[in-house]
């Protein structure tokens, strides 16, 4: 069991990234790490910090239900874009540490997702 995040334009063949929950979790725990701040602090999370004071394009992705919630729009697609593309550009993908090749991988392929859904104009969906 786990999760999938693919375009909503009902091809098949189109491009989707996937997880268990417990990779998609360990995922925007790194995300988050990034953004500057402990995912398990957030509320929703375990923690109790609001979202409100994260500034982050990247909140509607870290801050989604594993597999239920609303869609991901276009726009919120292209407005995640440029951040998930400067986090591939900072690290080199022939680091030696497989758990960080497993991210930066992940990232390529969310990238690749997202924008098909900006091209597409279609929306993210979790499922």
């Amino acid at each position: 069991m786990g999760l999938t995040l693919f375009p909503g334009d009902d091809v098949t063949s189109s491009p989707d990234i996937s997880w268990s929950y417990s990779g998609f979790n360990m995922f925007r725990t790194w995300l988050a790490k990034a953004e500057g701040f402990t995912l398990a602090e957030m509320d929703g999370f375990g923690g109790d910090h609001q979202w409100c004071g994260v500034s982050t394009t990247l909140a509607p992705l870290l801050n989604h239900p594993d597999d239920a919630g609303p869609d991901l729009t276009p726009a919120q697609c292209a407005a995640m874009l440029p951040r998930l593309q400067a986090v591939l550009d900072q690290h080199q993908p022939a680091d030696s540490d497989p758990v960080l090749r497993r991210r930066i991988a992940d990232v390529g392929q969310l990238v690749t997702v997202l924008r098909f859904c900006v091209d597409k104009d279609v929306e993210l969906i979790f499922g």
